[in-house]
């Protein structure tokens, strides 16, 4: 096991007014989160002031990433890769640039996003939820989740990452996490559906109790 250092960059591209976010009285974070946890339309292509404000493909966006994880990972051509969370398949599209004649499968819970992903990875995702996997054991040579299994409840959480392993050789996943009361304060304000909320220690013990053994990486929320 071991904290990689894959997305950072990319999440602090992102501008974020905490203050705004929890003070806004137009949408309150409550009314928010009621409507980003049912994973429609609100949640991906809705008002910003719910989540993404439209979830759309952008070109040359994840390459640095997918050039990262096919580096690290020994990827091929006839590699078999699981995203878990997988969204509208963006990222799976770009592993399919990199590497035409990749296996690719994506796994999620949103109805609404596999109907609107990318027409190139449609038929490769699948609705889904994480605590089981309708997958061999070993079956992928790599299973990925990026920003999802901190969305899980505990009772769900340690099936999910056990699930996780199970089906893949190695495994690599981000998640939300924070080093001080200052990140905790801001995690806090700015998301809508995180349901774990845990330190690095935290979520290296949830590791330990699933026997997860696969790498990961934690944002936070500076």
């Amino acid at each position: 096991m071991k904290k990689l250092n894959f997305i950072n960059s990319l999440h602090k591209k992102t501008k974020r007014n905490y203050l705004e976010r929890v003070n806004n009285k137009s949408m309150p974070k409550y009314l928010a989160a009621i409507k980003a946890k049912k994973w429609a339309y609100d949640y991906w292509d809705g008002s910003r002031d719910v989540c993404y404000g439209g979830y759309n493909y952008i070109k040359g966006r994840n390459d640095k990433l997918v050039k990262k994880i096919i580096n690290y990972y020994k990827l091929n051509n006839k590699s078999k890769i699981l995203d878990v969370g997988c969204g509208k398949g963006f990222l799976l599209y770009d592993f399919t640039k990199f590497l035409p004649g990749i296996e690719v499968v994506g796994i999620d819970i949103s109805k609404y996003a596999i109907k609107n992903s990318k027409k190139e990875i449609k038929n490769y995702l699948h609705h889904c939820n994480a605590i089981k996997l309708p997958f061999k054991k070993k079956y992928f040579d790599l299973a990925l989740s990026m920003n999802t299994f901190h969305n899980l409840y505990n009772y769900e959480l340690e099936k999910a990452l056990i699930e996780f392993s199970r089906v893949a050789k190695k495994n690599y996943l981000c998640v939300e996490s924070y080093r001080n009361e200052l990140e905790k304060q801001n995690l806090l304000y700015w998301q809508v559906t995180c349901e774990s909320f845990c330190t690095e220690s935290e979520w290296r013990w949830w590791f330990k109790k699933t026997n997860y053994k696969g790498d990961y990486s934690l944002i936070y929320f500076e």
